[in-house]
């Protein structure tokens, strides 16, 4: 890259960059030098802006998981509209997209990586899945109180079961997603006796 050309938010151009690296190639096709060449910048750059690879990774991984947080407010003003599982449908269908079955696999990939994030997050769990169940749980406790799910559900084993079995729908990164009926289908499994 010439010097002297201002790079507009290279942390983000450098995460997207590797978003493309995972899903065209997958995990072990991502070293620093397939990121910084995908983002058309030199390698040092990646290095100004992270410590290390691993913090790259790292901060790539918690961006996502910061997505998760920010997307859980609007998960639980929806409760109360539409029906419980159409608006857990669209969770799982924009959680399982395939950038994030490629952040999964990543995560699943590389153990430094998951040590670093587990550490980082305090909390035990795969990354990322962790935080998605925590959000759809606390989606169910809102509608628990409004009457639409069980009041003796046991909304956090639901939520894992529902983030097991939509990651088991979703991870075959170079197959065909599931169609949003087949989702319904599995939902409508799912929450069988949950539903109020």
């Amino acid at each position: 890259m010439p010097t002297g050309v201002a790079l507009r938010d290279v942390r983000e151009q450098l995460f997207a960059a590797a978003e493309r690296v995972l899903l065209r190639a997958g995990p072990h096709a991502l070293t620093s030098r397939a990121v910084t060449a995908e983002a058309g910048v030199a390698k040092g750059v990646l290095h100004k802006h992270f410590a290390d690879f691993d913090d790259f990774l790292a901060s790539l991984v918690m961006d996502r998981i910061a997505r998760i947080s920010a997307a859980e407010a609007g998960l639980i003003a929806a409760a109360g509209t539409r029906t419980v599982a159409a608006n857990l449908r669209v969770v799982l269908e924009e959680l399982f997209g395939s950038v994030a079955v490629a952040i999964i696999s990543l995560i699943t990939f590389r153990d430094d990586l998951r040590a670093r994030l587990r550490a980082a997050r305090g909390a035990p769990g795969v990354p990322l899945l962790g935080e998605a169940a925590a959000m759809i749980a606390a989606y169910l406790r809102a509608e628990q109180e409004l009457g639409r799910v069980a009041a003796d559900a046991d909304v956090v084993t639901v939520a894992g079961m529902l983030i097991g079995t939509g990651h088991l729908m979703f991870a075959d990164r170079d197959g065909t997603a599931p169609s949003s009926s087949e989702v319904d289908r599995m939902l409508t499994a799912a929450l069988a006796g949950v539903l109020g």
